[in-house]
């Protein structure tokens, strides 16, 4: 792939990362890919913990999802125990949570790993101390997440099935599937092909949960981009992806239609943000997870870097819209 470098119309925050392992007052080693929203008067971020024994390199062992509550939505604090962790002699760990608040709940999409292959999870929550457990998808799906509205009458969302045959090892796409009651879900199809992305030879995704505007659900996906000749990225082995982050538009009534796409990346992971590039367990992953539109127009973006760290990036929600030109 061609060099690529982050839009000029987005501003990585200064206090990056805003969220790190060394903030968590449990065992944690990995903090990344976290679920963020507005809920009950604050910011509210559920985040995957993963921690690693004592080898070298470090291999994960466990896996939880951090709570962590702020006031401005840069200063963090994580509570005294995770939040979450769903484990069955089938499950082996929830991970990668992404969260959407709705009708005056919290709702959670999540990955979950088991022995037969990878589900989606939906679970929700009036407090983050209990959760009730929704729907699981049939292997193999993730990164899900919830439409805040509700089309037609019927809750939707996107995600990432990930089929083996009739394509290329990983040219996975996002699709939308739509449910009466969040439990039974149907009427799939195809949203967006991991072809109609020029600055991806690989898999795309969603991202965080899509945003009301008033042209469009503006979504954040991310992106990947594979060259086999890279090597020493991370400390995790032979890492030879980079992730970056895309912007696509979607129409309001028919959630389906991309009706504008970024043509070249929002953000790529590059120098000098040694924390995206340098070190970590993957390095060049930016992996967007949360978004959140603020009354003065702001949107804060918030993604995993390097798969270690949480950070946060903020551009103006007009600049965002017109990244997406029509396809």
């Amino acid at each position: 792939m061609a060099e690529m470098t982050s839009s000029g119309v987005i501003r990585r925050h200064p206090a990056n990362p805003v969220l790190s392992a060394g903030d968590v007052p449990y065992r944690s080693t990995l903090v990344f890919n976290a679920g963020f929203a507005r809920f009950q008067g604050r910011y509210v971020c559920v985040f995957r913990n993963d921690y690693c024994d004592d080898s070298r390199p470090p291999r994960v062992v466990g896996t939880n999802l951090g709570l962590s509550f702020s006031d401005d939505g840069v200063k963090w604090n994580v509570t005294d125990r995770p939040c979450y962790e769903l484990r069955t002699q089938e499950i082996q760990r929830a991970y990668d949570p992404r969260l959407t608040v709705m009708d005056g709940r919290c709702y959670m999409c999540f990955a979950a790993d088991t022995r037969h292959g990878i589900r989606g999870g939906i679970a929700v929550t009036d407090d983050f101390e209990s959760w009730q457990l929704l729907s699981l998808t049939v292997p193999d799906n993730r990164n899900m997440v919830l439409l805040p509205e509700r089309i037609g009458g019927r809750y939707v969302r996107l995600e990432r099935p990930m089929p083996i045959y009739g394509r290329g090892p990983e040219n996975f796409d996002i699709w939308l599937s739509d449910s009466p009651d969040l439990r039974y879900w149907g009427n799939s199809r195809l949203v967006l092909g991991s072809e109609q992305v020029p600055f991806a030879n690989n898999k795309i995704g969603p991202g965080a949960p899509p945003v009301r505007t008033d042209r469009g659900w503006l979504a954040v996906i991310h992106a990947v981009d594979k060259d086999d000749s890279r090597s020493g990225w991370g400390w995790s082995g032979n890492w030879t992806k980079r992730y970056s982050a895309g912007l696509m538009l979607l129409d309001l009534q028919q959630p389906w239609k991309v009706i504008g796409l970024s043509r070249r990346p929002l953000l790529v992971p590059e120098p000098p943000y040694d924390y995206e590039t340098t070190g970590g367990y993957r390095d060049y992953v930016i992996f967007p997870t949360g978004m959140i539109l603020e009354d003065d127009g702001e949107v804060k973006i918030y993604y995993g870097a390097a798969d270690t760290v949480i950070a946060l990036a903020t551009a103006d929600v007009h600049d965002l819209l017109e990244l997406c030109q029509p396809l």
